[in-house]
């Protein structure tokens, strides 16, 4: 057999070398991918959201009166004492037209008083005599000489007066509480003696609405009293979510100052929800949840603002991979497994869903290598390079 002359293989390896370069020249380059581990550890399904600092007994001290709210020499920070004053209140003084109302109430009050002291007196008179008929009526019932039916009148009789009688000491009562009032209002308001504000239970000025003299009407807000060390933290979730919250679930606070986190329980959720706008403009419905500290911070005060994780669900060690890498399939979650240098689909099932992570509950192996945030052109199969993260 002839053999090929060495012109012919050269031309030949030539071709089939350029053929090589076309294919590699060709062929698509390795999509870059951010790629993440599937691992075994803890994880938590929390609600992360901003809350603030509430004292938990809190006294709001309304002005009582309206008047010139003389001005106080507490500080917020003051400790004070159940019963202890902290402001006073001068009434105005009643002008003409007021002083003549005034003056005209005591005297109808008075006469009102008289009026039912006379009418006592003279159902007291009565009352004497009817007992006194009732009382011989019921001895000559006894002797036979009159009938039953007389003295059942007149003892009858004797018992109506009675009550009369109670009656008018009662009406007499109230108008002489009616003159004392009266004539309060007329002295009150000529004497202009201030009215005490005392503190409804033991605590520290926590707020001082009014700090300068000031006429204020009754039930304006004066102080606000309540012990800093009872402190609680109010976090205002979506409605949404709140319906996830349970008392008894763990809370951790951080970013509030300090270095270390705060823990915290739930303590209860209000049962009504209200509306507040977002940054963005939208009207959203939120909830309150009230968590009590574990243990009592002293740097923290009233209305100060922190950042809470409510925690809704944990496990210790469970099979996890990154959020980022599930996409929703025909048929449930899928994943994009690293081969070698292509990626594959595979189904998988889950189970506990965290802010960063999820659980595995079938179709991954620990260690395997997923690839995150997979784009729109990513297909089963396709070569893949990872990048480093």
């Amino acid at each position: 057999m002839k053999q090929p002359s060495r012109t012919k293989i050269i031309t030949g390896g030539t071709v089939l070398l350029a053929l090589l370069l076309l294919l590699l020249v060709l062929r698509p380059a390795p999509l870059p991918v951010d790629a993440g581990l599937v691992s075994r550890g803890a994880l938590q399904v929390t609600l992360d959201d901003e809350g603030v600092t509430r004292v938990v007994d809190r006294f709001i001290v309304a002005a009582p009166v309206s008047g010139r709210f003389m001005r106080s020499g507490l500080e917020e920070g003051d400790l004070v004492r159940k019963g202890a004053p902290v402001g006073s209140i001068l009434p105005p003084s009643l002008n003409t037209r007021e002083y003549s109302e005034g003056a005209a109430l005591a005297a109808s009050a008075r006469a009102s008083f008289r009026e039912a002291d006379a009418r006592g007196r003279q159902v007291s008179v009565n009352l004497a005599q009817a007992r006194l008929r009732s009382q011989r009526y019921e001895n000559l019932y006894r002797e036979g000489a009159v009938s039953r039916e007389n003295w059942e009148l007149a003892r009858n009789e004797a018992d109506v007066l009675e009550k009369q009688r109670l009656a008018a000491v009662s009406s007499a009562e109230a108008a002489s509480h009616q003159v004392e009032a009266a004539q309060a209002r007329i002295d009150g308001g000529l004497a202009g003696k201030p009215f005490v504000v005392a503190a409804p239970a033991d605590g520290r000025v926590l707020r001082i609405h009014e700090k300068s003299e000031k006429v204020v009407a009754a039930g304006m807000p004066l102080f606000d009293i309540g012990d800093p060390g009872s402190m609680e933290v109010v976090i205002d979730v979506l409605s949404s979510d709140a319906v996830k919250v349970a008392p008894g679930q763990r809370v951790v606070i951080e970013q509030w100052g300090g270095p270390n986190p705060l823990y915290a329980k739930v303590a209860r959720k209000e049962p009504a929800a209200f509306t507040k706008v977002s940054a963005l403009g939208i009207e959203e419905k939120r909830v309150n949840i009230i968590a009590l500290l574990d243990t009592a911070e002293p740097r923290l005060g009233d209305n100060f603002r922190v950042q809470a994780t409510i925690v809704l669900q944990e496990a210790a060690r469970v099979l996890r991979v990154p959020v980022s890498a599930l996409f929703r399939g025909p048929e449930g979650w899928r994943v994009f497994v690293i081969d070698g240098d292509r990626a594959k689909v595979r189904k998988v099932s889950t189970g506990l869903r965290g802010v960063y992570e999820a659980e595995v509950t079938g179709g991954l192996r620990e260690g395997e290598k997923v690839v995150l945030h997979p784009a729109n052109e990513l297909e089963d199969g396709v070569r893949v390079t990872a990048q480093k993260r």
